[in-house]
């Protein structure tokens, strides 16, 4: 079997997006949205790819791997580029994927953002969310973040991060970038010791517990801008989530925090344009008194959906407005948004009346 570094070679001169390596398969790979055999290569025995991960494994990964039959973790050669690495046990066996990282932060407008994220994330402080389902770009929106603050602020930016995988050169600010089971043992005790290192803005991969959801509203609380992710759909499963995570007796407490530092929740996916490319939709909610005022309540979902539908002026705006632009631009077909959308009659009622043919 090849060396790693000559998979990811090859698989990189095919243009992969993604690459799979399971026992009794050859390697596959994802081209233009489709899956295929890598060229050459025959199928995978079990000493294969617990030779390729051992390969690729950080010290932390292979104890992780060991003690939970899973890692995920980050791969970098200077001549290849970075990888995001995940790797599993099924049916007695290992399996990886393998996602090549864009070896630079991408624009706003590259990535289709929405046009109010720069005033998101131009202020001095608060809490700002990034949210949607694997795969669906979270880690390549905040390193786009953490690119722009750099090039436009003179700030001290840190980020905890787990794994490491778009590096970020010194621009018009100070970037510190540290790996959770690296460089600290926790998020939340890398987010309080933040705080301590003069950081004005603190980015913290994603929120999975209370005890890194408390840092960060901290952080905010006391002056930070904090950027985070989690694996929430929208919005207001977002919020309701975050709440959540805390005991019983502080859900009050936190929605009454998170009301108050909550700057905004930018919510992904990636839609299927049908010819091998992926178009971002992203819905948006910005921070005002009726968010405020929703946040504090907890009324049910379908309100805080109306509020973002009629609060364009503020900048926000639900998947099926996003969707409905991207039909109306031409980005990508009525046939490939409607079966991301949760109102279809209503879409094409408006795509019709926008004079497009159904």
């Amino acid at each position: 079997m090849d060396s790693i570094d000559t998979l990811l070679r090859d698989a990189l001169a095919m243009r992969a997006s993604d690459i799979h390596l399971k026992v009794g398969s050859p390697p596959i790979v994802r081209v233009d949205g489709a899956l295929r055999s890598l060229d050459g290569t025959g199928s995978l025995r079990p000493e294969d790819t617990q030779g390729l991960a051992e390969e690729m494994f950080t010290p932390r990964a292979s104890v992780d791997y060991k003690e939970n039959g899973s890692a995920d973790f980050a791969y970098g050669r200077t001549d290849l580029g970075r990888f995001r690495v995940t790797a599993f046990s099924q049916r007695g066996s290992m399996s990886i994927v393998i996602r090549p990282v864009v070896p630079d932060a991408r624009s706003f407008e590259e990535l289709g953002l929405p046009a109010g994220l720069e005033k998101m994330v131009g202020v001095k402080s608060g809490l700002v969310l990034v949210t949607g389902p694997s795969g669906s770009g979270k880690t390549t929106t905040m390193s786009s973040i953490v690119d722009w603050v750099n090039s436009h602020k003179a700030y001290s930016i840190v980020t905890i991060e787990d794994p490491i995988e778009i590096l970020h050169s010194d621009k018009r600010s100070i970037v510190v970038q540290r790996e959770v089971g690296v460089d600290t043992p926790h998020p939340a005790e890398a987010l309080r010791s933040a705080m301590r290192h003069d950081a004005d803005l603190i980015l913290v991969s994603e929120i999975t517990d209370h005890e890194t959801a408390g840092a960060a509203m901290d952080a905010a609380e006391t002056g930070h801008l904090v950027i985070s992710s989690m694996r929430t759909s929208d919005p207001a499963e977002t919020i309701n989530r975050f709440v959540s995570m805390f005991p019983e007796a502080r859900r009050t407490s936190t929605r009454g925090q998170l009301a108050a530092q909550l700057q905004g929740i930018v919510s992904q996916l990636l839609v299927d344009a049908g010819d091998g490319r992926m178009v971002l939709a992203c819905e948006v909610l910005t921070n005002n008194e009726r968010i405020q005022q929703w946040i504090l309540s907890d009324r049910e979902p379908a309100t805080l959906m109306d509020i973002i539908k009629d609060s364009s002026f503020y900048g926000m705006q639900t998947f099926d407005q996003a969707l409905l632009g991207h039909v109306v631009n031409r980005t990508i077909d009525i046939s490939a948004a409607l079966p991301y959308a949760r109102n279809t009659h209503e879409i094409k009622a408006k795509a019709l009346s926008a004079g497009l043919t159904i």
